[in-house]
This record gives structure tokens, sequence and C-alpha cells, in this order.
């Protein structure tokens, strides 16, 4: 492999759309390579960026007549305000003013690199799920699309195509995706479901997706894995630290929860007897970094760093990159320190046991309703006591809503290690469930546990062969789901994941009963 790469750009799609003075400075510029996008705001100078760069195209300010010049020469805008150039990559995005009138437009290059995949293509054929994070504009999209063409020419592959950057847009794929299939969606926020319709209809063996960013494409990711298709995706973030912190994305990494050690197994980690451990097995095999285009980090086994970070250490990863000659190097070691410290989560100490029993535990609850949390502690006869200061606090009970909002409260009950725990909503069953997990009620003998499963989809399934309707199982983690869907699987069944976290479960069904 010599790093050589065939860049297709299509740019003089784009520029014939651009009003025609414009159009000319680009070409007196020239650099076409470098141009990255060109930005146009109703009463603004306009602008094109490129790679190192920023350049005023003119003096004279952009009018309204310009604006729509564009628009009527691009696809239609959809919901998510982007439109595009048939059979190109190229992205036309919209600002609307209050009255839904187009003000200003982000013109940006979309490029098919054959050939970006090189650095990678071993992960990608190895038949595992691998996540690509990174930040905007660093690749991820275009290594992507040649992932999917790579393996579109061995597997049957289907692009879920949220905002045609994958395949471009018009309804005919951009030749860069190979022989891949594309499934458009309507909304963005369908995109989940349009995931799912694509495993459930189309019988691929592989299936990419360009930013998970919603707990519902989350879940439905996670649907697909342990239906065992493979998945090239990637999401919002730009380390496994930062995925892991995010309550929406963290399953896709396993999740995090609170368990207490034996003193015997805290010795011999040499560890605190309350530690962090992974929730579930990793959607995600794989996952990689991409720090610049040519620079990447990569963990190769997601599970094993997962629970290296969470025990305070520092993951063995594989850095790749090229030099100035083309050439690949891989190094096999753990990040430097700058690297551990940022991928180091802020709540490894501290953490509250799961097994508290009737040790008293002072909550302080953030944006959460306290006369529900403190029913919830009565239903279940723990002790709870609410306080009003994080002084007094040995745990901070929050909502999802509030913790995105990253407010104040919450940054300084992390710096003072206080652990935070989130709740997807503010209901009673969600306050049960963490009360559950907190104090260790109710736990079960996992082994007893496995087999009560194993027996209750051993019945569903002969109900279902013998003509019974779709049957819905017991909720299980992801490790029982799994074993639930090869059993399926293997008496030629269809089944599928329904329902969020720790509720989540199992449906089994014949094709023409759902």
């Amino acid at each position: 492999m010599n790093g050589t790469q065939i860049v297709i750009d299509d740019l003089d799609a784009l520029l014939q759309v651009l009003p025609p003075d414009i159009r000319e400075k680009l070409h007196a510029i020239g650099r076409p390579g470098d141009l990255l996008e060109v930005i146009l705001d109703l009463g603004r100078v306009p602008t094109a960026r490129y790679t190192d760069s920023e350049v005023v195209l003119r003096e004279r300010e952009v009018t309204r007549e310009e604006i729509d010049y564009v628009v009527e020469r691009v696809g239609e805008f959809d919901a998510d305000n982007r439109a595009g150039i048939a059979r190109t990559l190229h992205r036309i995005s919209a600002i609307r003013n209050r009255r839904g009138d187009v003000v200003g437009l982000t013109c940006r290059v979309g490029r098919a690199v054959y050939g970006t995949i090189e650095i990678i293509e071993d992960l990608i054929a190895s038949g595992k799920s691998v996540l690509l994070l990174g930040r905007p504009g660093v690749g991820k999209t275009t290594m992507l699309r040649e992932a999917a063409r790579v393996l579109a020419e061995t597997k049957r592959v289907i692009i879920v195509d949220t905002s045609n950057e994958i395949g471009g847009d018009g309804d005919i794929p951009h030749p860069a995706v190979g022989r891949a299939r594309r499934m458009q969606v309507a909304t963005p926020s369908l995109q989940h479901e349009v995931m799912i319709e694509a495993v459930e209809n189309h019988n691929p063996e592989v299936i990419v997706i360009d930013e998970i960013g919603r707990e519902l494409e989350a879940e439905a990711a996670r649907t697909i894995a342990e239906r065992g298709v493979q998945l090239i995706a990637t999401a919002h973030g730009n380390t496994l630290g930062n995925l892991l912190l995010n309550p929406t994305l963290s399953d896709l990494v396993g999740g995090i929860e609170s368990v207490t050690l034996s003193d015997e197994e805290a010795r011999r980690r040499g560890t605190q007897k309350t530690v962090l451990e992974r929730r579930a097995p990793p959607t995600f095999d794989i996952l990689v970094e991409i720090q610049e285009r040519q620079r990447l980090l990569i963990h190769p086994d997601v599970a094993d760093s997962v629970d290296t970070l969470l025990r305070g250490g520092r993951p063995r990863v594989q850095f790749r990159y090229r030099d100035e000659t083309g050439e690949l190097h891989r190094e096999e070691r753990a990040p430097d320190d700058e690297e551990a410290d940022e991928a180091r989560l802020p709540l490894q100490k501290n953490r509250p046991s799961r097994h508290r029993r009737m040790e008293e535990t002072a909550i302080y609850p953030f944006a959460v309703a306290r006369n529900r949390l403190l029913n919830a502690a009565r239903a279940l006869n723990v002790p709870v006591r609410i306080v009003d200061s994080l002084r007094e606090a040995q745990v901070v009970l929050t909502t999802k809503s509030a913790y995105r909002r990253r407010p104040k409260v919450i940054g300084e009950a992390e710096r003072r290690r206080i652990p935070v725990y989130v709740l997807r909503s503010n209901t009673m069953a969600q306050m049960e469930a963490f009360l559950t997990d907190l104090f260790g009620v109710g736990e079960d003998d996992a082994d007893a546990a496995f087999e009560r499963a194993m027996r209750e989809t051993e019945e569903a399934i002969r109900r279902v062969l013998q003509g019974a309707g779709a049957i819905d199982l017991s909720p299980q983690n992801a490790y029982i789901r799994r074993y639930q869907h090869e059993m399926a699987r293997e008496a030629d069944l269809l089944s599928r994941s329904f329902g969020k976290e720790p509720y989540r479960h199992v449906r089994i069904y014949r094709s023409e009963s759902r």
C-alpha cells in the first residue's frame, strides 16, 4: 500500500449553480483541490473557505436575487435544510429566517476519494463492526463512503443515507459507493426506522450509517448488531472517553454502571470496593479515532479499552499514520500522558456502592421531581435523604435533558468527584430503576437468570412455530438478548429488540406477524 489516492469532486457542477461573477473569481483563484465551501449570506460579502484560509470573493454584498439564483438551480431542500446536485456529493445547506425564507447558503464541496480506506481496510474487511469518530471535516464520511464501496465488492451492503451525503443527491447513487445499495431517509428523525427496515426487508450483511446521534439510533444499532449484521458507522464525538460520558450514545460502547466488588476481588485489583464497570457488550467491536486525515488512533478491542478506562488505566491502542512519502506506519502502544488524560473519565473514583442496603444515602436532585423520588424510595423501602447542597451530597441525580445542557452544578459535582446519575426521563419508573441499582435491591443470581431466559425463549419459539403470533420475552440485558436472537434465527424465525434499558426485550415472530 503506497497511499495513492484518486480524488473525484465534480467541482464544475457546483460552480455552475453559483452566481457568474463568484464562479469566475473562484476560477481565477485556482486551488480547486483545496476548496472546502462557499458561503453566501444575505447582506454580507461572499467568502470561500479553503483548507488553510478563508478568502473574500468580492467587496459587494450578497443580494436576495443571488440567493434565489442558487436555490433555483439545486435540488429541493429536505426537512434538515439540505439540498444537493443530482449524482454529485456536493451539499447546499440553507439558513432560513423566521418566515422560512432562505437568507444564507453553505455550498460545501463533496469529494469521492478512492484509496482513503486503505489505512484501515483490514479492519473493515474483518467482519467486525467499526465505529469512526472525529471532528467535523476530518474525513469521516469520505472514509465511510469508501468502506461501503470496498465491502460491496464481496458482500451485500446497504447504506442508510440520512442526508444523501454518502451516496449523493438524486435517486441514483454516486458511482463512489460502487455496488452498495442506498436507502434514503425522509426526515432525520426517522433514521432509526430505516435502519431496522434495511435489516428486515433487504437481508444485508453490512449496514453503513453516517452520524448516529440520537438515542433511538443507538438502540437500532444495538438491535442490528445483536442480529449478526456488521455495522460501519460514524458518531458524534472525538474520543472513546467522550463517548462514554455521553448518556445518549454510551450504549454504543457498552455503557457504564457502578458495582461493588468482593473484598478478595478488590484486593486483587488493588482498587476500592466500589468501581465503574461496563454494563453490556459494546455494539461496536472496533473504534477508530480520526485525529487527522492520515493519522488514526485505533481501539482494536472496544470492550477491553472501556474496561481499562473505567479502571483508571491507559488502554492499549494502535497508531496508524502515513509519512510524507506515503508509507504506512503502525505503532502498538498505550497513549501518551496528554492523550490518556483526555480519555480518562471524571467519575472513576468515589463511586457509591450498589449494595448500600440499609445505609442512608444523601441525594442531591437537580431538575428531578423530589416528591416522585421520595415516593419511589418509600415504594422500595430504601433509606434516602434529599439534600439541598452539593456539600452534603453523596450522589447527584439529574435528567438526560438537564445533563446535556452542562449546567454549572453538574460541572461542580464532577470536579468534586461526586457521582452523577442520569435518568432518561423524570418518571417514577426511571427513579425506581436508579434506586434499585444504587441499593442493589432484588438482585438475582446471574446463572439462574440466564437459565430462566433460555427456557422462556425455547417456549416462545415452540409456540410461534405452532402458530402463535408475535411473542414478547421478558426484559434482559444485551448479553442474553444476543443468545435469544441467535436461538430465533436457528429456528428460522425473526426477532427484534424493543424498548429502552433496563426494560429492553426481544420479540419473536414469523415474517407475516409483527
